[in-house]
């Protein structure tokens, strides 16, 4: 699943960035990699952009890129 398509209040855990260049290097520097985990706090009222807690950080991804994010529900 993306994290784009994740709903607010969900909690999942990357599995995986499927995106390169600028934009993995911008994810790994806030923290998201493999395993971490990733709360959906807010939605925004006209759409596009979802805030995520990741590690005890509020941080706002657009969906557009948050859908480079495949996530899970449970940590194996």
């Amino acid at each position: 699943m993306k994290l784009s398509e994740c709903r607010v209040g969900d909690r999942v855990y990357v599995d995986r960035i499927d995106s390169c260049g600028d934009i993995k290097r911008r994810f790994l520097d806030i923290g998201l990699s493999y395993g971490t985990e990733v709360s959906v706090l807010y939605k925004s009222i006209c759409g596009g952009i979802k805030a995520y807690l990741i590690r005890n950080s509020l941080i706002g991804i657009r969906d557009s890129d948050a859908s480079n994010i495949v996530v899970r529900y449970d940590y194996e």
